[in-house]
This record gives structure tokens, C-alpha cells and sequence, in this order.
């Protein structure tokens, strides 16, 4: 063929070859796979017109869950191991048939007899060989670590595998009390708080079922805070937020003191169910971090 006949006319010259990350083996062609083959494509072609010997081996990627996916839906669930991967090959290697001849009618040139495929033995083995050296030289472990997790198909994800759907969520305002009040009044350049009145740095959180887990809090050291004196205590807001949160609340009260966030680091609250239960006896110190905004709560 062409590509064989390219070989032969340039045997002997600068070797150029393009490494290409390939399609999965699964589905018809998009206009994605399109505009990446034919960009790479012009590439080789034209470090070929410039006397390179340019290779070009395309491949495809014959593991993971597309294909699963794709072998649950035609056959269904449960099956047996040896039956998913035997199921899973055979449908690859559809997949590939069709998906080669389509790259060729995009006038694609490449060396498409002898493509390289991940199910091959020889690359799988490879792929243990490779894995065998990184081990021996110490790069694996055990560990714990968070990752996206499917409930579903029991298996780990990838973070493009990731479908986010759109949620509205309830907000929630929740009060830790200050544990040390003579501190909080000093931070904000105060003698005391007014007397006979509780203290509280009041946070606001999409995210309500995390508060029993709640550690520590945060402030912004360069935006500026105030104390607001109401009937239920002494309020810690953010200054530019002091309107809208006596409103949602449904409370009047006065700002008796500003300081900017940089003061309330190392403050320490009390956990929301401090009294609740002898488990949620801690304290919360207040770090300072900078992407803590006031344009929302």
C-alpha cells in the first residue's frame, strides 16, 4: 500500500514518529475523533514532505468501563468474569474493524495492518513487566486515599467519567459559642461583651450534614468583621453581610465593634452540639484563608 511505498522512499532518514494517544475502542466516530485524526494527520504528512522517515501506528485503547458499559447493556449484568472480558474482546475487536475503516475514508495515512491495541497479549504483558520494574524500585503502595467511587459498577473513577447534574440545596445558618469571650472582646479592640449576653460566631453552609464532622473554621484576613449586639446574643458576621443575615434572621441589633479577619485567628468556638453529647465536646480554632469570600451568606 501507500504507507509501505512511503516507508521504502524514505529508508535511511531521520526517524519522525508521532505518538497518539488512541480512541477507545467503542462506538462510531464523532467529530472529535475526526478533527484530532486529521490534525495529526497533516503532522505526519508533513514531516514526511519535509524527508523524515514519518511512522505513523495508530492504536486504540481496548480496556476500561465504556466497554463494559456497552457489554451490560447488550447482554446484561452478572456476568461472569471470564464471560465480560470474552464478551468485552470480541466487541472490541468490532469496534476497531469499524472504526479503522471509517479513519481511512478520512484519508488517514498509517501503518492500519499492524495498529497497536492494548488486549494484545504482548501489550498486556508488557503493561506487567512495566508495573513489575515500577514496584521494585518502591513507587507503589498502600494507601488510603478519596476517589470518585461508582456504587454501581463498583469500581473507581476517573474525574472526566464525572457527570455533574445541577442541585438546588438548602442553606443553613449554624452559631459556635465563643469558648472564651473575653478573648473575642479583646480581638476586637473591646474591654468586654455586653454583659449577661453569649457570644457566637454565626457560619453559613450548603453542606448541613457536615457540621457534626466540623473541625475548624475559617476567616479571610484581609476582609473586616463586626459584632452585632442582637436579643440573642453577641453575632460575629462579616461586615458586608450584617444586613442581609439580621434579615434571614429575623433579628434587629447594632454593630458595636469591627476588626479585620486577621485578629480572629486562633479564636477557638465551641462545637454546635457541645451540649449535646460528651462526642461533640471540642473546640473549633478559627484558621485564616484566603478563599473565604463575603459575596454569599
Amino acid at each position: 500500500g501507500l504507507y509501505q511505498r512511503l516507508r521504502v522512499a524514505r529508508r535511511g532518514a531521520p526517524l519522525f514518529v508521532l505518538h497518539d494517544g488512541p480512541p477507545y475502542a467503542n462506538g462510531k466516530l464523532h467529530i472529535g475523533h475526526a478533527l484530532n485524526k486529521v490534525l495529526k494527520d497533516m503532522i505526519v504528512k508533513s514531516r514526511q514532505l519535509a524527508g523524515f522517515d514519518a511512522q505513523y501506528i495508530p492504536g486504540w485503547d481496548c480496556h476500561g468501563l465504556p466497554i463494559e458499559n456497552a457489554i451490560e447493556k447488550l447482554h446484561g449484568r452478572n456476568l461472569s468474569r471470564d464471560e465480560m472480558q470474552a464478551r468485552s474482546r470480541a466487541y472490541a475487536t468490532e469496534q476497531i474493524e469499524q472504526q479503522r475503516e471509517d479513519f481511512k475514508r478520512l484519508g488517514v495515512l498509517g501503518d492500519w495492518e499492524r495498529p497497536y491495541r492494548t488486549m494484545d497479549p504482548g501489550n498486556e504483558a508488557g503493561e506487567i513487566r512495566a508495573f513489575k520494574r515500577v514496584i521494585e524500585r518502591g513507587f507503589v503502595y498502600r494507601g488510603l486515599k478519596p476517589v470518585y467511587w461508582c456504587f454501581d459498577c463498583g469500581s473507581s473513577l476517573a474525574e472526566f467519567e464525572i457527570e455533574y447534574a445541577d442541585k438546588q440545596s438548602d442553606t443553613l445558618d449554624v452559631a459556635f459559642e465563643a469558648d472564651d469571650p473575653a478573648r473575642l472582646a479583646a480581638a476586637f479592640g473591646l474591654a468586654a461583651l455586653p454583659a449577661g449576653k453569649s457570644a457566637f460566631v454565626v457560619i453559613w453552609t450548603t453542606t448541613a450534614w457536615t457540621i457534626p464532622a466540623n473541625q475548624a473554621l475559617n476567616a479571610h484576613p484581609e476582609l473586616t468583621y463586626a459584632l452585632v449586639d442582637t436579643p440573642r446574643g453577641v453575632l460575629l458576621l462579616a461586615e458586608g453581610l450584617v444586613d442581609a443575615c439580621l434579615q434571614r434572621f429575623g433579628l434587629e441589633g447594632q454593630v458595636i465593634a469591627t476588626a479585620k479577619g486577621e485578629a480572629l485567628g486562633g479564636l477557638v468556638f465551641r462545637h454546635p452540639l457541645h451540649d449535646a453529647d460528651a462526642g461533640y465536646r471540642r473546640l473549633a480554632p478559627v484558621y485564616l484563608a484566603d478563599y473565604v469570600s463575603d459575596s454569599d451568606g
